[in-house]
């Protein structure tokens, strides 16, 4: 007879297996957590850029704003406790022109309205101070944002997993779901698992795990793909730390920028191109299910009908390293193309309301014995462990439930 676990959590990513660290070490419930890849942190978590936000986008008072504080300061903490390499580096945000002046002070006062601390508007000629190749008409220095390698926090989450008595299995994905006397039994392609409740914090395919458990989640997932460039060795000294353009209020990106990486060089980018995979990490990569799925969702031509101008010049972008270069150069007008080379890509999963509207705050949606992240974007990685630890209430509400 199969072992009758607690919470079986589906997504070996950092928002899984936070929640499978703060259920298994705080609650100490018994957890099984399962990802599809043959690795733990595989698509988002893997590919992004490794920043530790510091809270300055989010509108005050949302998920994102509240978990991205608390998150940084508990993400430094285990950092530190735990030997993972990271800096507190600061960052600059950099208006270019005149039109970005307000936009740079509406971001500043949201930055003091979420409780950053240390905020120092910066001249033009202050900005030479913190990175001596960046240009601007105006710049805000951000000292709590900083750097880490996301893949390591993850594997140390699922090793505290480990560690307090939880199974973790990599290559098992999920299949199915039947409901049986009080109990969830998962069809996995390792053979079924039984548990009393579900987390579902799968990213990318978020939304069909959702429909498998007989959720409707009123959204989907449309993929979009962020390519990165690296800087040449020999110019790795044009950027010191992290610099930043306004990002556009209408589109949670930020924007083409420069990033130290924690393992050494310097990234630039990402651009943010619809993507024809989920799990799409490369210009040609096509899936017909997901573009056929996407192309039949009603919010997707709600979305390309008011953003499309932003989509063709994104597009245009990714194919041109000219325009790319040119990005670039709004910020640090010394670099060349020959400056930078191809580096990496990551995909976002971005949940579409039927209406077109793109998600901005992290999405939770819960249900008899089950809890479904359903949009969990940047700053999800900065804040994991609180987010965890939230994801990880509802779950625990969810078992109550369950037993009694």
């Amino acid at each position: 007879m199969s072992k009758l676990f607690d919470v079986a959590i589906i997504g070996g990513g950092i928002i899984g297996t936070a929640v499978g660290m703060s259920l298994q070490k705080d609650k100490n419930l018994s957890v099984i957590l399962i990802e599809a890849e043959n690795k733990f942190a595989p698509h988002q978590t893997g590919n992004n850029s490794g920043v530790i936000h510091s809270g300055l986008y989010y509108k005050p008072g949302s998920l994102k704003a509240k978990n991205c504080i608390e998150g940084r300061e508990l993400m430094y903490r285990f950092c530190e406790d735990n030997n993972i390499q990271f800096s507190r580096c600061g960052k600059i945000v950099i208006a270019v022109n005149n039109n970005e002046v307000a936009a740079l002070h509406e971001l500043e006062k949201r930055g003091w309205e979420n409780g950053l601390k240390g905020l120092k508007r910066i001249s033009k000629e202050e900005i030479k101070e913190y990175e001596p190749y960046a240009e601007g008409i105006l710049g805000l220095f951000v000292p709590e944002t900083g750097i880490v390698d996301y893949t390591s926090v993850t594997e140390k989450y699922v090793e505290l997993i480990k560690l307090h008595g939880g199974t973790v299995q990599t290559s098992t994905k999920f299949l199915n779901l039947v409901k049986q006397n009080g109990e969830m039994i998962m069809e996995t392609n390792k053979g079924e698992i039984k548990t009393r409740v579900l987390v579902n914090c799968a990213g990318l395919q978020s939304d069909r795990v959702a429909q498998i458990c007989g959720i409707k989640p009123n959204l989907q997932i449309i993929p979009f793909r962020g390519e990165y460039f690296s800087l040449v060795k020999e110019k790795e000294y044009l950027v010191r730390n992290l610099i930043y353009p306004v990002p556009d209020p209408k589109f949670p990106f930020l924007g083409v920028h420069f990033t130290r990486m924690i393992k050494g060089g310097i990234e630039a980018g990402p651009n943010a191109v619809l993507s024809f995979k989920r799990e799409g990490y490369k210009k040609y990569d096509f899936s017909l299910p997901d573009t056929l799925q996407m192309f039949t969702y009603g919010g997707f031509w709600e979305m390309a009908s008011k953003h499309y101008k932003m989509g063709f010049k994104e597009f245009y972008r990714s194919f041109n390293k000219s325009q790319f270069v040119s990005g670039l150069q709004n910020l640090v007008p010394a670099i060349q193309g020959s400056d930078i080379y191809p580096g990496g890509a990551g995909v976002r999963a971005q949940a579409l309301e039927p209406d077109g509207k793109l998600v901005d705050d992290f999405r939770i949606i819960e249900a008899e014995n089950m809890v479904h992240v359903l949009n969990a974007p940047s700053p999800a990685a900065t804040a994991s462990i609180s987010i965890g630890k939230t994801i990880a209430g509802y779950t625990m509400q969810r078992y109550n439930e369950a037993k009694n």
